[in-house]
């Protein structure tokens, strides 16, 4: 009989697919890979054995959307992501990524969100699949291709619509990319560095994607008033490639557009009986970007977390900011740039719709460079698990987990991976479903999860009883070969078990 690495017996297995939890044991093979076993069937000898009685075991957290694509390979340690349970993170969201860059000069806003210029040194992205391989992460690492940085590449001014040979050289660019082995295309259309390209520029560059079996993904020309104009523009350079769309973070921006989450999901839902649709969103009422003054504003509260001209101002309202400076919200807003900020723009009504909707998944879009990060990059996944699954009882756990495993994992044709099943890859996670819960905070932002037992990474041990083992095992993952194929027929199998 041949013998396990890790044996984790009697715990409630939830197996990433929505379904009630089980009790079995879950064993780990020498390669990393899983295996099962139920009621009198012989287990293996293990070099290990873990007694998980009263704890709940699930696939590793996916988290979909992040901004880490610098911090896997400078920082690989990645404490921030596997304290939480993330075994996997999906970079180059929102049209920034770490390659293909070569930049002109400093790098454009929102690309700053990645790190200082020093950072930006992969040309091609098989530079990037390159450099996470060798630093070796303790986290997965999947990665899309950001638009924008497509754009400073080719763009000699980012305020204007890409003239014919730019998209074409762009397009080159990308199918080099998704060649080398990139999930797909993501825009951040609301930024002014994508706000002037034009639909057909983004309709000829999603065509390269669903060349190549890829997926489109997008931050929308707005998520404030005029956001179902920009949901419509999104399905359409979709089906023009077509190819599977996901819509980042969705949410109602600005006063204004409270309230109206429902009309937006049933956008979501005409769309989907069309094309292959899907979205992610934080567990958060509070978005946090660069400070953009088109979002300045006194209807609620912007927190400032960093200032390059003013780092003094750090970790102060803007209007406290402005009160000091005896100015205006939008003047003190000029004075600080470029600088981030947490925007308390949404409302919880909406933000707890859309995470209960079934299309949804859990992305962090947390900011590892921020030196006063939003709680999000610290504490998403369990504050989903905790305050709104156990405390507020928005969605059972094993719809939440479905949400950052299973339906994961088939979006973005992540092979054998979210979804604890015999000879799927061994990403882990123990928790205890009792005390499991988020502890960052805005004021106090470094703060690792509660109730976060162990966390396996290919079958490693790599977090344990609030502390990284310093063993990492992550690995680059590549695209799946048929991922528009897993993208259409996975939602319905996995919807109809939650």
């Amino acid at each position: 009989m041949t013998t396990l690495d890790t044996l984790i017996r009697h715990a409630t297995v939830y197996d990433g697919t929505g379904r009630p939890g089980e009790q079995l044991d879950v064993g780990v093979d020498t390669v990393g890979r899983l295996r099962l076993f139920r009621d009198h069937e012989p287990r293996p000898p293990a070099r290990a054995e873990v007694d998980a009685v009263g704890l709940a075991l699930a696939p590793g957290f996916i988290d979909v959307h992040t901004h880490d694509d610098t911090v896997v390979v400078r920082h690989p340690e990645m404490l921030p992501k596997i304290s939480q349970g993330v075994t996997t993170v999906v970079v180059g969201n929102c049209g920034i990524s770490a390659s293909p860059v070569r930049l002109r000069a400093s790098a454009p806003d929102p690309m700053n969100l990645l790190g200082p210029d020093s950072v930006f040194r992969y040309p091609r992205f098989a530079d990037y699949r390159q450099a996470v391989e060798a630093a070796l992460p303790a986290v997965n690492v999947a990665a899309l291709v950001g638009h924008t940085a497509l754009r400073s590449n080719h763009l000699d001014d980012l305020d204007r619509p890409a003239h014919p040979f730019e998209i074409e050289a762009m397009r080159r660019e990308l199918a080099d990319s998704l060649a080398a082995g990139a999930l797909g295309l993501s825009t951040g259309l609301a930024y002014a560095s994508a706000f002037a390209a034009s639909t057909d520029e983004l309709q000829r560059l999603v065509a390269e994607v669903a060349a190549h079996g890829a997926l489109y993904t997008t931050h929308l020309r707005s998520e404030f008033e005029p956001i179902l104009d920009a949901l419509a523009e999104a399905f359409d350079v979709a089906r023009h490639g077509p190819s599977p769309l996901i819509v980042s973070h969705l949410k109602c921006a600005g006063a204004r557009n409270w309230g109206r989450s429902s009309e937006v999901l049933a956008a979501m839902e005409g769309a989907a009986r069309l094309q292959p649709v899907g979205c992610d969103c934080y567990p958060y009422a509070a978005s946090s970007s660069t400070l953009d003054l088109k979002q300045v504003t006194d209807e609620f509260d912007i927190f400032i977390t960093w200032s390059t001209p003013h780092p003094e101002m750090a970790g102060q309202t803007l209007a406290l900011i402005a009160q000091t400076w005896q100015t205006s919200l939008l003047e003190a807003a000029r004075r600080l740039q470029p600088a981030g900020a947490v925007y308390h723009g949404m409302s919880e009504g909406d933000v707890q719709r859309i995470l209960a909707h079934p299309m949804s998944m859990v992305g962090s879009d947390g900011l590892p460079d921020d030196p006063h990060p939003h709680p999000r990059l610290w504490g998403a996944f369990p504050r989903v698990l905790g305050h709104y699954a156990r405390e507020r009882g928005l969605l059972s756990l094993p719809e939440a987990l479905r949400k950052m495993t299973g339906l994961s994992a088939a979006r973005y044709g992540l092979v054998q991976r979210g979804r604890i099943e015999s000879g799927y890859w061994a990403d882990l996670v123990l928790f205890n479903p009792l005390t499991v819960r988020d502890t960052a905070t805005f004021d106090d932002p470094h703060q690792r999860a509660a109730g976060i037992e162990a966390v396996w990474v290919n079958g490693v041990l790599s977090y344990c009883q609030g502390h990284s083992t310093g063993t990492r095992a992550g690995r680059f993952l590549p695209r799946s070969p048929d991922l528009p194929a897993r993208f259409v027929a996975a939602p319905q199998r996995l919807e109809a078990s939650s």
